[in-house]
């Protein structure tokens, strides 16, 4: 796969998602607490467009009777069948080991600065004089 560009940073602020189709394969864009990470959007359990799926977090381990919530934005849950997945990782949250989506490279690149030929000016007399 090469190289393509999706959008400017500003496009995509923390906690957006951006679906779009590069190459003829359609993927999801997501940026999580400033950090991009791109997923292939579809489900491997039955090819629902997972990237469309509610953004969430999960209950972290903890003690009995004790619930901790975390990874707010770090999760997809698929909106047909509620599978979920690490959107930082493209690996399912209940069996990571065997059930995975297809994960992307993302990278930021700074924006090519024009560069515009100067020329030093004096003022003479009453007259501009450009040094060439």
């Amino acid at each position: 796969m090469g190289k393509h560009v999706v959008g400017a940073v500003a496009e995509f602020p923390a906690g957006t998602r951006r679906m779009m189709e590069v190459e003829g394969r359609a993927i999801g864009v997501f940026n999580v607490n400033g950090t991009y990470y791109a997923l292939k959007n579809s489900c491997p359990h039955q090819g629902a467009p997972l990237c469309a799926g509610t953004v969430t977090g999960m209950t972290l381990p903890s003690a009995p009777g004790e619930y901790i919530y975390g990874r707010d934005g770090e999760i997809v849950r698929c909106p047909w069948h509620g599978w979920e997945f690490d959107i930082t990782t493209g690996k399912s949250i209940f069996d990571p080991l065997k059930c995975l989506v297809k994960t992307y490279d993302v990278t930021v690149e700074a924006e090519a600065v024009p560069e515009v030929e100067t020329y030093p000016v004096t003022v003479e007399s009453g007259t501009i004089v450009v040094h060439v």
